[in-house]
């Protein structure tokens, strides 16, 4: 039911604003394969410990990242191809708090909880991200009532969630 709201919350973004179809469409396929990820995890942290897990992971997708860049510059041609110090610095930032640290964190949360419990926290990085464009680049005048409204059913689904489990862990 949590998963249904979860997607309710997202087809009422969808409908509403079809000016953000494509990026909607993208994150609707991320969340897919974003959904995998903690469940082969989950069976993998019990062969390997998180680090080298880490590692695997990474290099698998710089690889292929790497391998993809031709085809994307191809669709999408960069306005410059070296990146300046202000982008190094982002990438750095991006690359150790919301990938290394960030990894470990659910790492280890794996160990204690479900991957539906995370894959639903999951779905709270879109929020993180809107957040940070809210701060840092006040483009929250772009979105119109069905975003907030879909944005609030996702957040009601992780709180139930959380609830949930609260209420499970405080019978035993």
């Amino acid at each position: 039911m949590l998963g249904v709201l979860v997607m309710v919350g997202i087809f009422i973004i969808f409908h509403f604003d079809p000016q953000f179809k494509k990026g909607i469409i993208f994150g609707i396929i991320s969340a897919m394969l974003g959904a995998i990820f903690p469940v082969f995890n989950r069976q993998l942290m019990q062969r390997m410990n998180a680090p080298t897990l880490m590692t695997w992971e990474l290099s698998g997708g710089l690889i292929s990242l790497t391998l993809l860049l031709p085809f994307y510059f191809q669709g999408f041609p960069p306005a410059y191809w070296i990146p300046t110090l202000s982008d190094f610095l982002w990438l750095l930032v991006l690359s150790w708090l919301c990938s290394v640290w960030a990894f470990q964190l659910s790492a280890n949360a794996l160990k204690k909880i479900s991957a539906f419990t995370v894959n639903l926290t999951y779905n709270l990085e879109p929020v993180y991200g809107i957040i940070l464009a809210f701060i840092m680049y006040n483009e929250n005048k772009y979105l119109g009532i069905s975003f907030y409204l879909g944005l609030s059913l996702i957040i009601l689904a992780v709180l139930l969630q959380s609830w949930r489990i609260y209420r499970q862990r405080k019978r035993y």
